[in-house]
């Protein structure tokens, strides 16, 4: 009799902890790391709300391999560190299969060690300076030969500028963008004096001497115009003093590589028409999904609220990890890494989006000029780019290659014929 209350005993207890797994694992669990708070609040929480409606959206479908998807939203706070001891907890505390999140270089490298130590899953939407690909990471933002070097080839050929201001937030896209700039510009002909390069903290709002000196580098008649990798709430005080300055479009052209629609929305854009950004997307594209998704973004948030570049990166990578777990047949690290390289989804530009054996996708590059509403006027768009992991204008990266694929390596030289261990570039 004691042996089998004993045995009815442990039948109970393993049907009791097989519905406790059961009801642990029965959603698939998404991080969501960008800041809600701080400097980067201003870019950052509009991405957090995509994913929640991408999440919503999906759930209404049926969810992926049967479960529903719930998210697991954290605020890092605009505080770098934070953001590596948020994606711990997301991955060890919280269990989340993937994350969404990052905005700056400098957030992505203080997760960067944190998601391939425990094998996590990041999705970056965000443009960036290059030089990385990590096998736990895809890159669904532009590389700068999708954004940076098309934006300095448009000045270069459509606007005859002959001078260029680098301006940037001091931190490791800005400074790894403009290395990249300067060398490639040298390349093309333009002198090492005729450019200035100015870094400012993340916040800053004194900009007074910083366009005066600007302004000042035209005063031997030659034509200016401002790559501007300017990150965050410092761009309202610049566009500010330009406007203060009675500097305009046709003076000295400024095209953004952090200044979306969500950045103008903010700002009297009355005296910002004719200044561009470079970006691979812009809500005033003109597709049938753009409509679509607008539209439903829209109706969730509110007429005044628009959609940007940043949106459309983290919508394509979202649908390409629904598809990628649903190809694996598993949310497993590993292999729905290998499932995503070669996935395609459409963009919302009206071509398609291909994720490439390096981790970067194909996009197309548009250049759009600010109207007065705070929209773009797109007058430049290519055919989808391939993007570069590893630049052609560093001499040092020239010979770098990665392909997760076939060599199994992020950081592989082409003329050593070895795969290299990557290093932070902080």
């Amino acid at each position: 009799m004691t042996g089998l209350k004993a045995r009815a005993c442990a039948t109970a207890l393993g049907l009791l902890f097989a519905t406790g797994a059961l009801a642990e694992g029965d959603t698939i669990k998404i991080g969501v790391l960008h800041s809600l708070s701080g400097t980067m609040a201003i870019s950052e929480t509009t991405l957090k709300d995509t994913v929640l409606m991408l999440v919503d959206q999906q759930n209404a479908k049926g969810g992926v391999l049967g479960k529903q998807l719930e998210a697991v939203v954290v605020d890092p706070a605009s505080d770098w560190p934070l953001f590596a001891e948020k994606a711990r907890e997301l991955i060890t505390v919280d269990d989340v299969d993937v994350i969404f999140g990052c905005w700056t270089s400098v957030s992505r490298k203080s997760v960067l060690p944190v998601i391939e130590e425990l094998n996590g899953l990041l999705f970056y939407p965000v443009q960036y300076e290059g030089e990385e690909s990590s096998k736990n990471v895809f890159y669904t933002g532009a590389a700068p030969n999708q954004q940076a070097i098309p934006a300095v080839d448009y000045f270069l050929e459509e606007l005859g500028v002959e001078k260029f201001a680098l301006l940037g937030t001091d931190y490791v896209y800005p400074r790894t963008t403009n290395n990249i700039l300067e060398s490639y510009l040298q390349q093309k002909g333009i002198a090492a004096e005729d450019i200035f390069v100015n870094y400012t903290p993340f916040g800053h709002s004194d900009w007074s001497k910083i366009v005066a000196d600007v302004v000042a580098l035209g005063a031997d008649g030659k034509k200016v115009g401002v790559i501007s990798t300017i990150n965050g709430d410092a761009n309202i005080g610049f566009y500010k003093e330009l406007a203060a300055a009675g500097v305009s479009a046709d003076d000295i052209p400024v095209v953004a590589f952090s200044v979306g629609e969500e950045e103008l929305s903010g700002l009297d854009t009355s005296n910002l028409v004719g200044h561009l950004a470079a970006w691979n997307y812009f809500q005033s594209a003109e597709s049938p999904a753009n409509e679509e998704f607008v539209a439903a973004w829209k109706a969730r948030m509110g007429e005044e609220r628009v959609t940007n570049d940043p949106m459309e990166a983290t919508y394509i990578g979202f649908n390409m990890w629904v598809n990628a777990v649903e190809a694996a047949g598993s949310t497993d690290v590993d292999a729905v890494e290998q499932a995503m390289i070669g996935q395609t989804f459409p963009n919302l530009t009206g071509s398609t989006a291909e994720m490439l054996p390096n981790h970067h996708l194909t996009k197309p590059v548009l250049i759009g000029e600010i109207r007065a509403d705070g929209q773009f006027d797109i007058v430049s768009q290519t055919e989808p780019v391939p993007g570069d992991a590893w630049t052609d204008f560093l001499p040092e990266s020239a010979v770098l290659e990665a392909d997760w694929k076939t060599l199994g390596c992020g950081m592989y030289n082409t003329e050593t014929q070895t795969c290299v261990q990557m290093t932070s570039n902080y």
